[in-house]
């Protein structure tokens, strides 16, 4: 089985036994495509769990057991392997927009359906962003106010892009759901030059990620063609 066949390796992180129980199940149920390595009522068993395992994806509850889980997440996710989808009972913002800048690359409510949690952790592992409709507007709100920057230094970092990296910012702000395949193949480029020219835009731009960049592009009207 080669790399790209292999199962998603998911660890579980939540206080409640019977959410537990319930994720596991259907996920193993998805075996071969994924299959849970591990499983943590608490912080602490998380961050030992996570060295020993380094799971491909953390499922991460963001209330355990009365503390929050924010300030392990940069812990979880130092292997540079994990990547960690929230699967929250929050819809606080302020909470939600500090899960996603510390590095979460999901947000799902705790009330989504079996379908669409297996959705987002299969997005999560190919490197995209899954934010559940439900709180995607309060997260990005809470990252454009929180991130908004002085107009004239923002003028002049757009200013830095090639005719090529503002044709991709505008297609990202176009369709920020958009696999790096997809984007690919409207700028007629492989996807390996693509991400290339992401780095530098993030670089430019003084962003992290695709989130951050569909923010800053909104923000600045860097639609499709700007």
């Amino acid at each position: 089985m080669t790399t790209s066949e292999r199962a998603i390796r998911v660890m579980l992180v939540d206080d409640h036994k019977t959410m537990l129980w319930g994720l596991e199940k259907l996920i193993d149920g998805e075996y071969p495509r994924m299959n849970v390595v591990g499983t943590a009522g608490d912080g602490d068993t998380a961050l030992a769990l996570v060295d020993m395992l380094v799971p491909d994806i953390i499922v991460l509850d963001l209330d355990l057991g009365g503390r929050s889980s924010i300030d392990i997440l940069p812990a979880l996710l130092a292997n540079g392997v994990s990547r960690i989808v929230v699967l929250s009972g929050t819809r606080d913002q302020d909470l939600l927009g500090v899960a996603v800048r510390g590095g979460a690359r999901g947000v799902l409510g705790k009330d989504a359906s079996a379908e669409l949690v297996l959705h987002a952790i299969k997005k999560v592992h190919q490197g995209e962003l899954w934010l559940d409709q439900a709180v995607l507007g309060t997260v990005l709100g809470e990252l454009m106010c929180a991130k908004a920057p002085p107009a004239d230094p923002e003028s002049l970092r757009i200013a830095t892009l090639t005719a090529k990296e503002r044709k991709i910012v505008g297609m990202i702000a176009m369709g920020s759901g958009a696999l790096n395949k997809a984007i690919a193949q409207r700028a007629l480029i492989a996807e390996n030059t693509l991400r290339n020219h992401l780095t530098s835009i993030y670089q430019k731009l003084g962003v992290s990620n695709r989130l951050e960049l569909y923010v800053y592009a909104t923000r600045h009207g860097l639609g499709d063609g700007a």
